[in-house]
């Protein structure tokens, strides 16, 4: 509080009258010195002040004295006097003093809640990107379930958890995980249980928080005190989701009930687990067939499963989009997102290379930027907050991402963007011109800036957001020869005024032309929105 013991201080040379800023932390507790200009500031009388009106007025042995409550969440006065003068007009410096004060607390108490939240959102991030880290080691989720547990635990504040994964055979949810307790102590739960919260979460596919007392049951109770925060491990795809088990935190070491906000970060790490349950199935399937082709082809429906459905952003947006890899799976990918406002997020990546090692890359960018676009309506930010969370990845395996990400403003008539290095981005307006949206930075994973940001003007319903990987333009037909950007471009101007999952397969038929029987050697990736 060293600036307001300045202002305070300030006051007194320029009135000649004491000043001081008390608070009390919480009823009962005495009044303490906050902030003063003087140390002969005297303290009020608590009993004088609840007992006054606006202005209460203090006897002390140096002279007379004016207090007044201070408005706002922090229980806190303000006394003005004594003066080294009498006769001085106390109120009207109470008066003007007052606002200022306050207006000051209120500016120290915005900063320190916008403190707080961003060091909670840092934990967050950190969390998720630890999980990622862990998941990524191990093709078995069973070996860093404990460790997944603890570190969600400590970020959530729980002493009791618990990871629990369905069995197909038996019908039931198994403990694989439980904080303080050995897996094999906890027993099993049949999914049509009707008092376990564990098996009610798993039928109903949604999460939930349940207070003392409330469905308590035997299965649970070695993993349960308590309050519970019970969220499904969902394996989720455009044509629906399948629950593939539950998170379960109890006990909380702050005694405080569990936010819409601690069920949300459960259900970004559960989706998480739920990812590495499936590649783990995938693994298992693998080695037991021994088929490596088999794995291929189950990687490649796993990896078409991540992109979104064009319908997520209807009716605000009029998407098609398509990904062909040039292997079983590939590094080339698209996003959507429903930002609120008329708003539509719409990205492309092309991860350096194809095949598994840029699919793996591929599904880290993929999740890392559904948690990084809900947080903001800047392009620019959610860029630089995916280069973030991949710039150890991309630096260790020597890979980098091209990468367009653009928002779709309708009420505001503007298209804002952000460009790393991605060379096929384009807006094309009614009167058919095609304005490249050139790249504003560096591809990611070459970078070390922040991105910048470019805004174009957008007619609703009319212009077309065209976006494209280099396997497009660069099919080759029998003789080698590049089909090329500009066919591509005149294909979508010609048939702009068509539906855009038209104008989809009029490109993809006129690079199947092109190319005849020649396999693509590059992934081929389209996006067209009209909003």
């Amino acid at each position: 509080m060293i600036e307001l013991d300045g202002v305070l201080e300030a006051f007194r040379e320029a009135t000649g009258c004491h000043a001081a800023v008390w608070k009390q932390d919480a009823e009962g507790k005495p009044l303490v010195r906050f902030a003063a200009g003087s140390a002969d500031a005297p303290p009020p009388d608590e009993r004088r002040l609840a007992e006054g009106g606006a202005l209460v007025p203090l006897t002390t042995p140096h002279g007379e004295a004016l207090a007044a409550r201070i408005p706002g969440p922090r229980r806190a006065w303000v006394v003005a006097g004594p003066c080294a003068e009498s006769g001085r007009s106390l109120a009207s410096y109470l008066k003007f003093l007052l606002p200022v004060v306050s207006q000051y607390l209120q500016s120290a108490l915005e900063v320190e809640h916008a403190a707080n939240e961003l060091a909670e959102r840092y934990e967050e991030i950190n969390l998720l990107y630890t999980i990622s880290e862990i998941l990524g080691r191990t093709v078995r989720l069973e070996e860093t379930a404990a460790t997944i547990l603890t570190e969600i635990s400590e970020t959530v504040g729980a002493r009791k958890a618990s990871i629990l994964v369905y069995d197909g055979a038996s019908d039931t949810l198994q403990v694989i995980a439980a904080l303080g307790v050995g897996a094999g102590a906890a027993p099993a739960i049949r999914i049509d249980d009707q008092c376990s919260v564990s098996a009610r979460v798993f039928r109903t596919q949604h999460p939930q928080i349940v207070e003392s007392g409330e469905m308590v049951c035997d299965a649970e109770r070695l993993y349960r005190n308590g309050a519970m925060l019970s969220v499904p491990i969902m394996w989720t795809a455009p044509d629906g989701g399948e629950p593939l088990g539950v998170v379960n935190l109890s006990e909380r070491r702050s005694g405080q009930a569990f936010t819409a906000g601690d069920q949300k970060l459960v259900a970004a790490i559960a989706t998480q687990i739920g990812t590495a349950i499936q590649n783990a199935r995938l693994v298992t399937a693998s080695l037991a067939q021994q088929q490596f082709v088999q794995e291929m082809h189950l990687a490649h429906d796993l990896q078409m499963k991540l992109l979104p459905n064009a319908a997520l952003v209807a009716p605000e947006a009029e998407v098609a989009a398509r990904v062909v890899p040039a292997e079983s799976v590939g590094g080339d990918f698209y996003h959507l997102f429903r930002l609120g406002g008329q708003r539509t997020g719409v990205m492309i990546g092309d991860v350096s290379g194809h095949g598994y090692r840029a699919a793996l890359i591929m599904a880290l960018a993929m999740s890392a930027t559904a948690i990084h676009a809900q947080a903001t309506n800047d392009p620019a930010v959610t860029i630089d907050a995916l280069l973030a969370s991949l710039g150890d990845e991309l630096d260790s395996t020597e890979m980098f991402i091209t990468s367009f990400y653009g928002v779709v403003d309708r009420v505001g008539g503007a298209l804002h963007y952000a460009n790393a290095g991605h060379p096929h981005a384009f807006l094309v307006t009614d009167d058919g011109r095609a304005e490249r949206l050139g790249a504003l930075d560096p591809p990611l994973g070459m970078m070390a800036d922040s991105p910048s940001a470019g805004r174009r003007p957008w007619r609703s319903g009319v212009d077309l957001l065209v976006l494209f990987t280099d396997g497009i333009s660069d099919a080759r037909d029998r003789a080698g020869v590049r089909l090329g950007e500009q066919p591509v471009l005149e294909t979508i101007v010609r048939h702009r005024a068509e539906p855009t999952a038209h104008i989809l397969e009029r490109v993809f038929g006129m690079v199947a032309a092109h190319s005849g029987d020649v396999a693509p050697l590059d992934d081929q990736t389209l996006v067209i929105v009209r909003s």
